[in-house]
């Protein structure tokens, strides 16, 4: 006979574990913040499913089911698999998105067997996760020296403006995420000689970096620089104001041009909005890590060194997108030259 537990209960409880610390990560680290907030999203999703649709979300002790009710069982989740993730799609989610509560669940399903001893039966191999490729916008580098060096442009920009125009470009080149950029204090700041050093341990890898700063960065750095040691030298703001910012800034500057954003549902390509969008519409804090990996890539430094500044892995998937888009780009550039050389 089944006996049947709640899901929303048990993951409830997988949520406080990865709070408390009596859930850790394999190598025996406490579950980051973030990845809290997205179990909490994914709980969410979850309940707005059983709500919306009716569907019972239990889970049954496999070690105490027959050949047919195992049989049965499976075929449960593949069902509550479908379903849910026709959920997501019905709201307008894309793969990425789906993917990563996906992902979440699976994690769950790993927490009930190894940390509560509960048999799930491995369900949750039965969930595949769906990735895309998602296009990655950055400034090219004309872009990004008019907001470091087109003074005009500067004095036009309001001292709030101008400070969330600095901490961008300040991002863009040292390919810092935005929650280590505000955690900044005097103490990351290091002079050797006559060279300034920025020596940070990022919050979401832990890896450690020592980048030798530009003079316009060392100027930024200098112009917001505090008196205490414990002040965070960019004050704080927060990340939908800084967001909301950067669009401004961005068509203030003269960054219009009309771009395409498409995403993939299900496998299939879709444009993400039916409005014309311009290139500062799409301006964003997650623009400054890419902007500074690839403009980095694009004038010449070796993968290897990037890959150190950026705290990326030799294996890192992620960071061969970066490379892939920067070979785009010079093979873009080099076309242009080419053109003109054909053309007597």
């Amino acid at each position: 006979m089944k006996i049947k537990t709640p899901v929303i209960d048990l993951f409830k409880q997988f949520i406080k574990d990865s709070e408390t610390g009596k859930r850790l990560k394999k190598n025996g680290e406490r579950i980051t913040k973030g990845s809290i907030d997205n179990y909490r999203y994914a709980l969410a999703n979850l309940i707005g499913f059983t709500t919306d649709t009716g569907f019972e979300l239990r889970i049954c002790n496999a070690n105490k089911l027959n050949t047919r009710e195992l049989g049965s069982e499976k075929n449960y989740w593949k069902k509550f698999y479908k379903k849910f993730t026709e959920y997501l799609y019905k709201k307008g989610c894309f793969d990425n998105y789906v993917g990563a509560n996906i992902k979440i669940i699976r994690t769950f399903f790993n927490y009930l067997k190894n940390d509560k001893d509960f048999p799930t039966g491995d369900f949750q191999r039965l969930f595949y996760i769906r990735k895309e490729e998602v296009e990655i916008l950055v400034l090219s580098p004309e872009q990004l020296k008019f907001l470091i060096h087109d003074e005009d442009f500067n004095k036009s920009l309001t001292p709030a403006m101008r400070r969330i125009k600095d901490v961008f470009v300040f991002g863009c080149t040292t390919g810092l995420r935005f929650s280590d950029i505000f955690n900044l204090t005097n103490k990351n700041f290091e002079k050797q000689d006559n060279d300034w050093y920025l020596k940070i341990k990022s919050q979401k890898t832990k890896t450690y970096s020592f980048v030798k700063l530009p003079s316009y960065a060392i100027a930024i750095y200098k112009h917001y620089k505090p008196k205490s040691a414990k002040t965070a030298v960019f004050g704080s703001i927060s990340l939908f104001i800084f967001n909301r910012s950067l669009k401004q800034i961005g068509e203030k500057a003269g960054f219009t041009n009309a771009i395409e954003m498409t995403r993939e549902r299900q496998g299939k390509t879709k444009a993400t909005t039916k409005k014309a969008l311009r290139f500062c519409d799409k301006m964003s804090s997650h623009m400054m890590r890419r902007t500074a990996i690839t403009t980095l890539l694009i004038l010449g430094m070796p993968e290897h060194l990037v890959r150190k500044i950026s705290g990326h892995s030799h294996a890192s998937n992620s960071f061969n997108r970066y490379v892939h888009y920067a070979q785009a780009y010079v093979d873009k550039e080099i076309d242009k030259v080419h053109s003109k050389l054909e053309n007597f």
